[in-house]
């Protein structure tokens, strides 16, 4: 039956799939859109300046009035960047499968506060004097001061987890996946996401690392606890013209996508006896018969009828679960890829307080502040690959995306392996300086070598987020079925994650092999992270080639992405 013309007109008028804080169907001309977005946009600008002001000169504090030794507060860092990138999962989970997005974004950004006040005021006790005394100036705080410490560090990841997955995939249920236009709103928005989100965590390094540096720690934490109270207050702000995801009452809703997922695996591994000829049976997706056989057909099992009582899975179950178990592979390079990253708010950040770090006469920078050259560089990064880049790419391959997501990220993997090696260079060149100068046992003295000789590994790093991180996101979001993109988006960082707890293992693995003389030593002059750096080349090395295998293997949902 036609549907008449003023009906369909009418359809036009409010998003399929959406409802306002009312529950009513979403109208486009009052909800969502750039309208909402930027408030979801300042959102994030304000977590990611609150979240680095606490990470970029972690290791500083930690070494500092902590009185912890380099290897032990690297691995301190290591662990906890690496659960705060692997909790996402957990908060991915909760928002698809029971509270929803906009519900656990509220409540994570209460547990951050949280974390962040406690954090403010574990630094106000030890400046404060009411930490343990000391009559030693190798004295550290008391017991229960480091307790409040880091139990208020890991409520910041906690609360980072719920928020961080959440907050870009409710920013993109802004925009209507039915509507051309703002289909391509929605492509632009992730780039604005990007920049914004970069340009905070400059500002951040910049400001908050200063303050830690040269006024006390107490203020240094307390700044990123008020933006983070900004970031809740914005939020809020724009609650009525939000567009809010509708749960469907159809057969997808009925089995969660966790449970009719899951069930493929059971019912597979039941009917795994059972066989039968895939490619003629008819329950293969249209045209995909060619391009998939053979790969993963003990799933495709799961659509026979076998014990009584056990219902056959659907084909888009079947498909979806092969979609996720075709990411295991990928997901498992791009971890130990991402190990070097893991070295910018560690090493590298101590080795910069070793250096002369004037820029002017009479202006000296923070080690951390350097960090800052991350987000400058993903900034002219961005637009150059957008509209630089991407046409070479796209006159020579004779696609419209230019190169493949994976293509993206192998490329990635090739400029991290480069910027280790960079970085091993630059450090090697650092301790010939040292003893030429005989510093090698003087390590409050600073080397003669200038703080912007490090600066090219840190421009490299925003060109490997653009590459890789940007490029994973992508992938992990495109590639998982529709209702666990927050999940496909926890994935990605969940590989930096895990990257930063090896990274850790690493460091005590090596650390307890040469010594308290070896690799990390407390005084770098004597250390050789060079070799570190080294070996985290060879490893995203061999990564990669591992990667190169296993993506002309892989199989795209959408067989036009090839």
């Amino acid at each position: 039956m036609k549907i008449p013309e003023e009906e369909v007109a009418l359809l036009e008028d409010y998003v399929s799939d959406s409802v306002d804080h009312r529950g009513f169907p979403a109208e486009k001309s009052s909800t969502g859109g750039w309208r909402s977005a930027w408030f979801i946009i300042g959102v994030e600008v304000a977590e990611r300046f609150a979240y680095f002001g606490i990470a970029c000169n972690l290791i500083t504090y930690l070494t500092g009035p902590l009185g912890q030794s380099t290897a032990t507060a690297a691995v301190n860092v290591n662990t906890w960047s690496g659960t705060a990138s692997m909790l996402p999962i957990l908060g991915a989970f909760v928002a698809d499968a029971y509270l929803g997005r906009y519900r656990t974004i509220l409540v994570a950004s209460l547990i951050y506060i949280l974390g962040l006040g406690l954090l403010t005021l574990s630094a106000s006790l030890i400046i404060m004097g009411l930490s343990e005394q000391r009559n030693e100036a190798s004295a550290k705080p008391s017991f229960w001061v480091n307790i409040l410490f880091f139990c208020s560090l890991y409520l910041v990841a906690i609360g980072q987890g719920g928020h961080k997955p959440c907050v870009q995939a409710f920013g993109a249920d802004q925009f209507d996946a039915e509507d051309p236009k703002e289909v391509i709103a929605r492509g632009s928005f992730f780039n604005w996401w990007f920049s914004s989100l970069s340009a905070g965590i400059s500002l951040s390094i910049i400001v908050v690392a200063y303050v830690q540096d040269n006024v006390n720690w107490a203020f240094g934490f307390g700044i990123p606890c008020l933006f983070m109270v900004m970031a809740l207050a914005i939020f809020l702000l724009g609650r009525k013209i939000y567009r809010y995801p509708q749960r469907h009452s159809e057969e997808v809703d009925s089995n969660n996508a966790f449970a009719r997922i899951g069930k493929v695996f059971v019912v597979a591994f039941k009917n795994r006896k059972l066989s039968f000829d895939l490619e003629h049976s008819g329950l293969l997706e249209d045209g995909s018969s060619e391009k998939r056989k053979g790969r993963l057909d003990f799933l495709a099992k799961a659509m026979l009828p076998g014990d009584e009582g056990v219902e056959p899975c659907s084909v888009r179950d079947v498909e979806d679960a092969k979609a996720l178990v075709r990411l295991i592979p990928i997901w498992i390079t791009s971890v130990i890829s991402t190990i070097p990253y893991a070295q910018f708010m560690t090493f590298f950040t101590k080795q910069g307080v070793t250096v002369d770090r004037r820029i002017l006469p009479g202006l000296e920078i923070p080690a951390a502040s350097l960090l800052s050259f991350i987000g400058v560089s993903i900034l002219i990064s961005i637009p150059v690959y957008e509209h630089a880049f991407l046409p070479i790419a796209r006159m020579i391959t004779k696609k419209p995306f230019g190169i493949t997501m994976l293509q993206r990220i192998g490329a990635g993997m090739v400029l991290s392996s480069f910027n280790m090696m960079l970085a091993a260079l630059i450090e090697a060149k650092r301790l010939n300086i040292a003893r030429e100068h005989g510093l090698l046992d003087r390590p409050e003295v600073t080397v003669p070598m200038s703080i912007w000789w490090f600066v090219p590994q840190y421009l490299l790093l925003g060109m490997i987020d653009v590459f890789s991180l940007v490029g994973t996101q992508e992938f992990f979001y495109d590639q998982v079925p529709t209702e666990l993109r927050s999940i496909g988006l926890a994935l990605s960082m969940s590989a930096m994650g895990l990257s930063s707890f090896l990274s850790g293992f690493l460091i005590t693995v090596i650390d307890w092999a040469t010594g308290r003389d070896g690799w990390f030593n407390t005084n770098l002059n004597r250390a050789h992270v060079d070799y570190f750096y080294l070996l985290l080349a060879a490893f995203t090395a061999v990564a990669f080639f591992a990667f190169l295998f296993i993506s002309k293997m892989y199989v795209y949902r959408r067989l036009d992405q090839v």
